[in-house]
C-alpha cells in the first residue's frame, strides 16, 4: 500500500483559538492527535477495501483516502483560525464585546462545518465500496464516476497550488504553510533549490498542466454520457455484425462462426480480442476503438447491408 500523508497542523494556532473560548489548558499536540487517528481510520479502511474486494480497487480507495487525509487537515486548520477571530464572551467580558466580529466568526464557522460534511462524504464513499453498497452500475457509469471523482481531486489540487503560492508570495518562505503535508514540503522545497523557482513553489506551467488535465477528463465524462445517450446500436455487414454496446462501453464484432485465421489476425493487430463470455471480438468504445474499427473494416473490405 502506498505511504500515507497527512497534513502539518497548525497547533499554535489551535491553542491561541482554545484560550480565546475556555479557560481549559490546552494540549499541546492534542489537535494533531486527533487529525492523525481520524486519517489513519480511513486510511485504514481504504486498505480493507483492497483487501476485500481486490487489487482493482487500491488505486480508487487510496486516492479517496488520501483526499480525505488532505482536506480534513484543511478543515482543522481552517477551524483554528476562525477561532482566532474573536474570543469567546466569557473570555473577554462583556464589555464593548465585538459583536460583528462574533457574527463573522459563526458565519466562518457556518461555512467550515460544510466543508467537514463535505469530507465526511469522500469517507462515506470508502465505506460504500468496502461494504457493497454502491449502485450497480455499468462500465460507462463506473467509469464516468471514477473520472468525475478524479476531477474532483485535480480541482482541489488547482486550488491549493493556488493558495500555496498566495501564501509563499505573502510569506517569502513555505514554513507553516499548513496545506502542505511534510512530504510536500520537502519536495517543493527541493525543486525550488533546484530549479530556482523565484516567484512561486508552482510554476504557471504546473497549473495550466493541470488544468490541462481537468478539461481533459472533462471531454472523456461528456464523451462517455454523450455515448450512453445514444445507446447500443447494431450494423450489420454480412459475413459479421457490428455491436457499439453502451451497456459493457464496448465495439463487439460478432461472426456467425469462428473467422480464419487472416481475418482473427487483423481483429488482434487492431486491439479487438475474443471475449467468450460475449461471443464477441470486442475491444473499449472510444475514438481510438472506432477508429480501429474502420480500419477493420477496410481491411475486410465489408460494407453496411441494407435493413
Amino acid at each position: 500500500m502506498s505511504e500515507r500523508e497527512f497534513v502539518v497542523i497548525n497547533e499554535e494556532a489551535a491553542r491561541t483559538a482554545q484560550n480565546m473560548m475556555s479557560f481549559n489548558e490546552y494540549q499541546l499536540g492534542s489537535r494533531t492527535k486527533e487529525y492523525q487517528e481520524d486519517v489513519n481510520e480511513v486510511y485504514d479502511l481504504a486498505e480493507e477495501v483492497v483487501a476485500r474486494r481486490g487489487e482493482e480497487y487500491r488505486e480508487r480507495a487510496w486516492r479517496l483516502a488520501t483526499r480525505y487525509a488532505k482536506n480534513l487537515g484543511k478543515y482543522f486548520n481552517e477551524e483554528a483560525r476562525i477561532g482566532c477571530m474573536c474570543p469567546s464572551v466569557m473570555i473577554s467580558g462583556a464589555g464593548n464585546f465585538p459583536v460583528k466580529k462574533k457574527e463573522k466568526q459563526v458565519k466562518a464557522w457556518d461555512k467550515n462545518h460544510e466543508f467537514y460534511n463535505y469530507c465526511q462524504s469522500i469517507r462515506g464513499k470508502l465505506n460504500n465500496l468496502l461494504y457493497s453498497k454502491e449502485v450497480i452500475k455499468s462500465d460507462d457509469e463506473n467509469a464516468i464516476e471514477a473520472l468525475e471523482e478524479k476531477i474532483d481531486s485535480l480541482r482541489e489540487v488547482q486550488e491549493n497550488m493556488k493558495e500555496i503560492n498566495k501564501y509563499y508570495r505573502k510569506h517569502h518562505t513555505l514554513e507553516g504553510c499548513d496545506l502542505l503535508t511534510e512530504k510536500q514540503l520537502q519536495k517543493l522545497q527541493g525543486s525550488m533549490d533546484q530549479f530556482g523557482y523565484d516567484r512561486s513553489p508552482y510554476p504557471s506551467w504546473a497549473l495550466q498542466n493541470n488544468l490541462a488535465n481537468i478539461k481533459r477528463c472533462q471531454q472523456r465524462v461528456d464523451e462517455l454520457k454523450k455515448t450512453k445517450e445514444k445507446g447500443t446500436s447494431e450494423a450489420d455487414y454480412g459475413d459479421f455484425k457490428v455491436i457499439e454496446n453502451t451497456e459493457l462501453m464496448r465495439i463487439q464484432i460478432v461472426f456467425d462462426g469462428k473467422p480464419d485465421e487472416a481475418i482473427r489476425s487483423t481483429l488482434k493487430a487492431n486491439g479487438f480480442r475474443w471475449a467468450p463470455s460475449q461471443g464477441a471480438w470486442q475491444r473499449q468504445l472510444t475514438s481510438n476503438g472506432k477508429y480501429a474499427l474502420r480500419r477493420v473494416i477496410e481491411e475486410l473490405g465489408a460494407e453496411v447491408q441494407a435493413s
